[in-house]
C-alpha cells in the first residue's frame, strides 16, 4: 500500500491568489465583518465593498447575508441577479455569473479542486451561469462547467458538467428530465 501524501508538500496553497498578501489580508478581515454577516442588512453595501476588491457587479444586483466570496477580484455578476443567505463563492478560478441570474441560499460554487491521486496540488477550473439560469437551494456546482441560458439546477444536484440551456437539471444522477420553457404553450400550471 502507497505512504499517505504528505499535505505539508502540496504545492499552490498561494498560487491562486493572484493578488498580494497584504490585500488577501484586507479581505480576510473585511468579508466576515461586511459581506458575510447576518448583522449587515444592506444589499448595497455588500455589493460596494466587493466592487471596492475588484469584482465586477452590474446594475440591480441583489445580495442577501451570509454570502462568501473566496477572491472577489475573480468575480464578475451581471444586472439584476440575486445571490441568496449562505451562498458560498469559492472561486480560486474566474466565475462569471451572468444576468438575471439566481443562486438560491446555501448554494456552494467551487473552481477548485486537487490533484488527489498524485501530489493534492490545488487544480483551478472557471465556471459561468449563463443569463436567466437559476441555481435552486443547496446545490454544488464544480469547477469547469457552464450552466447554460435560463437553465434550471434542481435542489441538492451536483453539477459535475456542463448544463444545456433551457433545461431542468438535476435528480441523484444530475440528468436532464425536461426543458424549463417548452416550445408549446399547452402547459399552463406550474409544479
Amino acid at each position: 500500500m502507497r505512504a499517505p501524501i504528505n499535505l505539508a508538500d502540496a504545492p499552490g496553497s498561494r498560487e491562486a491568489w493572484d493578488r498580494g498578501f497584504l490585500w488577501v489580508l484586507a479581505w480576510a478581515l473585511v468579508e466576515p465583518l461586511l459581506v458575510r454577516s447576518s448583522l449587515q442588512l444592506s444589499s448595497g453595501l455588500r455589493v460596494a465593498v466587493l466592487r471596492a476588491f475588484g469584482a465586477e457587479i452590474g446594475s440591480g444586483v441583489i445580495t442577501r447575508p451570509g454570502l462568501r466570496v473566496r477572491f472577489p477580484w475573480k468575480l464578475v455578476v451581471g444586472d439584476r441577479s440575486w445571490l441568496g443567505e449562505d451562498v458560498w463563492l469559492h472561486n480560486q478560478d474566474r466565475l462569471v455569473i451572468g444576468s438575471d441570474v439566481v443562486i438560491s441560499q446555501g448554494t456552494f460554487v467551487t473552481t477548485g479542486t486537487h490533484a488527489f491521486r498524485t501530489d493534492m496540488a490545488l487544480v483551478t477550473r472557471p465556471i459561468r451561469v449563463e443569463d436567466g439560469a437559476w441555481v435552486t437551494s443547496r446545490a454544488m456546482v464544480l469547477g469547469g462547467v457552464t450552466i447554460g441560458r435560463n437553465a434550471l439546477v434542481l435542489p441538492n444536484t451536483v453539477v459535475r458538467r456542463d448544463v444545456p440551456e433551457g433545461v431542468i437539471f438535476g435528480a441523484a444522477d444530475g440528468t436532464v428530465i425536461g426543458q424549463r420553457f417548452p416550445e408549446s404553450n399547452d402547459e399552463t400550471h406550474t409544479r
